[in-house]
């Protein structure tokens, strides 16, 4: 009997052992899980200024980890990892370049670095650059190599694709700014330019260019012209009334920017033996408009060529202040270029 009453009395001590080291045990996790959820939310450091953390394709979670102590971004501490092992995020980190700060707490900094919200690059196209000058901005804004990307914008089998009736995408690449991360394609990098355009070129521009007679790349390829030839906004429908006039007649167009265009290796200095060389871009030699447009116009220009002032205008030159001095004659124009050209020289 007394055998019976101490196993009792045993087997309760034990239970209320058991219970005891539970307690303490949940205690302990709740303590740490309170630690942890408080570190989550608390920032490194004040310091608000942001630096660039660059994950490189196969980094796994502890090169992360390293990256972000070396940057000073996060302290050394096993809590950071057991933050992202509990989330899951130590599995889903996404490469590329990140803008983070240690006053970012360590639950906005992974959340950043899984969903992929990585620094976007500025890129600013202005209005008249042609590929090759697209091709420089790109890599100068830190996205894509300059080959690439030119090796793609001259791609026929793409233009294609993405429905551009030319050989090219010059002309397409609608002049804008815009964002993207390091290492964006080139074909995204295009595709969202040539999307811009055709949101831009709007289905009233295209009947417009039909009642001129014009085709869509046809009137890019004029759009262009007017907007390399172009100094002051305010003059592009006067010079598109001259081209439009000049195509009417069956004159040729006469434009330095599209001979220009046709010489590799342009060095800056046109010259009288430049507008004798055969070329399917050289205006002085051929009837009509080149086969390609020459650079990539904005909407305004495209606004010109499809809307032209109406002058009798068949002539222009500069004036040398981005202005140019419109003629109906000939005999008007050459004393046009004695007082503008020759005798200001």
């Amino acid at each position: 009997m007394k055998k019976h009453h101490n196993e009792k009395q045993n087997r309760h001590s034990f239970l209320k052992i058991l219970l005891l080291i539970t307690l303490i045990f949940a205690a302990v996790v709740s303590a740490m899980f309170l630690d942890l959820y408080l570190y989550a939310g608390r920032p490194f450091g004040s310091d608000n200024s942001t630096k660039l953390v660059n994950i490189m394709p196969g980094h796994n979670f502890s090169d992360v980890f390293k990256e972000l102590c070396n940057s000073g971004i996060v302290a050394y501490s096993y809590r950071f990892k057991l933050l992202a092992v509990i989330r899951g995020y130590d599995k889903r980190i996404k490469f590329g370049e990140y803008l983070l700060s240690p006053s970012m707490t360590p639950s906005e900094i992974l959340t950043i670095i899984t969903k992929g919200r990585v620094r976007l690059n500025k890129l600013t196209i202005p209005e008249g650059y042609n590929i090759e000058q697209i091709a420089t901005a790109v890599s100068q804004a830190g996205i894509e190599d300059e080959k690439s990307f030119l090796k793609a914008a001259k791609n026929s089998s793409l233009a294609a694709q993405m429905k551009i009736n030319a050989n090219t995408f010059e002309g397409y690449l609608f002049p804008d700014t815009y964002y993207f991360p390091k290492n964006t394609t080139p074909k995204t990098i295009i595709s969202t330019m040539v999307n811009r355009f055709q949101t831009i070129f709007t289905d009233e521009f295209a009947k417009q260019a039909e009642k001129l007679g014009f085709s869509i790349h046809q009137i890019v390829t004029l759009a262009s012209i007017i907007e390399r030839e172009t100094g002051a906004s305010e003059e592009r429908p006067i010079i598109s009334s001259v081209f439009h006039n000049r195509l009417k007649k069956n004159m040729r167009l006469e434009s330095d920017p599209t001979v220009i265009y046709g010489i590799d290796g342009f060095n800056g200095n046109i010259t009288k033996k430049d507008l004798k060389k055969p070329s399917p871009y050289n205006t002085y030699l051929i009837r009509g408009l080149p086969p390609g447009p020459i650079s990539n116009p904005g909407l305004k220009a495209l606004e010109a060529a499809l809307y032209p002032a109406e002058t009798d205008f068949l002539y222009f030159v500069s004036k040398k202040d981005k202005t140019h001095k419109f003629s109906t004659n000939l005999r008007e124009h050459n004393k046009a270029v004695y007082r503008y050209q020759i005798k200001k020289r």
